[in-house]
């Protein structure tokens, strides 16, 4: 799929410097922030619903001890 978004100056700059420096495309560090991006915002959004549901009592929650417990490592 084929987009196209408008960085600032400052931005494309830093890219056409990092592109040149290490002798890979533009295009090729476009998709390592994007995959590594993307990646970042699903755990984020992942964990603040989880804790949304735990906030309103519909997650359950242990405790270290009930884990440990529940794995067979209590002493």
């Amino acid at each position: 799929m084929a987009i196209s978004i408008r960085l600032e100056a400052a931005i494309e700059l830093r890219l056409d410097r990092l592109a040149q420096m290490t002798g890979r495309t533009k295009v090729y560090y476009l998709r390592e922030l994007v995959t590594d991006g993307l990646d970042d915002l699903e755990d984020y959004y992942s964990a603040a619903s989880i804790m949304e549901q735990v906030n309103k009592g519909t997650e359950p929650v242990y405790s270290a001890a009930q884990v440990r417990q529940q794995l067979g490592l209590a002493d």
